[in-house]
C-alpha cells in the first residue's frame, strides 16, 4: 500500500477476539525492537472529544479540522462533511512513520491480513473469499484449513508470524 509502513491486519467478525488480540500483539511487537502504531475502522459515528470541551465547540461550530496539543500528546480530528471516507492508503499516509501498523477492520482492503475466528461465534471463516488472509488464530483446531493455524493464546507466535511475513527480524529495526 505504502513504502511508508508495513502493513499487517486483523480481520474477524465481531465478537471473535480482534481488539483483545491487538492489546496484547502491541507490547509483543514492541518487546522485539520494533516501533509500532494501529489504525482501526469503527462503522458508526464516534468522538473522541466531549461534549463542553474548546475542541468539541470548535468541531461542532464547523472547523474541518481541530488540533488538540499538550505536553504529552496531540490529538488531529478532522470531520468529511459528507465527503467520502478516506481510504486505507490516506489514512496511512497520515501516520508518522513505525516498523509496522497494525490494521483492525478494513476486511476488504488488500493488505495481508490474520483472520481471528472462533467456531463459537457461530460465523464462517472469511478466508475462503479473502485472498489476502495468509493465517488463522483460533482457539481450536480447524481441520482442513489450507492457510497456517495459529493458537489464539500464544501472542508470541502469532507475533513472531506477523513480523516474519512482513521481513522485519526479531530484535532489529526497520526492515
Amino acid at each position: 500500500m505504502t513504502n511508508r509502513h508495513k502493513t499487517f491486519g486483523l480481520a474477524g467478525w465481531s465478537g471473535s477476539g480482534k481488539t483483545t488480540l491487538m492489546a496484547k500483539l502491541i507490547p509483543a511487537v514492541i518487546a522485539r525492537g520494533f516501533t509500532v502504531s494501529t489504525l482501526k475502522h469503527a462503522h458508526h459515528a464516534f468522538d473522541v472529544d466531549q461534549p463542553g470541551k474548546d475542541s468539541y465547540v470548535h468541531r461542532m461550530s464547523g472547523a474541518t479540522e481541530v488540533l488538540v496539543s499538550s505536553a504529552n500528546r496531540w490529538a488531529l480530528m478532522h470531520e468529511n462533511r459528507g465527503a467520502p471516507e478516506p481510504t486505507l492508503a490516506e489514512l496511512l499516509g497520515k501516520l508518522s512513520p513505525v516498523d509496522l501498523v497494525l490494521v483492525e477492520g478494513f476486511k476488504r482492503d488488500s493488505h495481508p491480513k490474520l483472520e481471528v475466528w472462533r467456531a463459537a461465534n457461530g460465523k464462517p471463516l472469511l478466508h475462503p473469499d479473502d485472498p489476502h488472509i495468509v493465517a488463522v488464530a483460533s482457539d481450536e483446531r480447524i481441520p482442513g484449513c489450507p492457510l497456517p493455524v495459529l493458537d489464539l493464546n500464544d501472542v508470541d507466535a502469532i507475533a513472531g508470524f506477523i513480523l516474519g511475513h512482513v521481513g522485519l527480524v526479531r530484535g532489529g529495526g526497520r526492515g
